[in-house]
């Protein structure tokens, strides 16, 4: 005995079967992101590096729009602007800025390294990790 026919499914039906299957497959597969780590002082090889950045981007008034700015030796940093803190790894209901900490050529790649402030207490992090990792300046 065969089992009963089916009617062969429609192709929008066929598709959303597929993309199911995908998300789903794709879900499990996927990591869950981790959780940033947030310390109270910095203690990394390159925290000398962000408070010299930090000290720059504060006689520059800490610049709230993203580009380009002069630095010294010829060279310039960048700042992306307004820094959201989505995953509230840092403390909530503030607003943060983000500034690169080395200088390069303009128009150059952006690395991982980044400063965050919080312009109304002036509360300073150093991310080297691009925000998987916070550190206190």
């Amino acid at each position: 005995m065969h089992p009963p026919h089916r009617p062969p499914l429609a192709w929008s039906a066929r598709l959303t079967l597929i993309l199911a299957t995908l998300v789903s497959l794709i879900a499990v597969a996927a990591p869950a992101p981790a959780q940033a780590a947030v310390y109270s002082s910095c203690t990394q090889t390159r925290c000398a590096d962000a408070r010299s950045a930090n000290t720059t981007w504060r006689g520059k008034g800490y610049p709230t729009t993203a580009g380009w700015y002069t630095w010294t030796g010829g060279k310039y940093n960048y700042t992306g602007g307004r820094h959201y803190n989505r995953e509230g790894q840092l403390p909530t209901n503030a607003t943060y800025y983000e500034y690169d900490v080395y200088p390069r050529n303009r128009g150059a790649a952006r690395d991982a390294y980044r400063i965050v402030v919080n312009k109304s207490t002036g509360a300073t992090w150093f991310t080297p990790d691009h925000y998987a990792n916070f550190y206190r300046l």
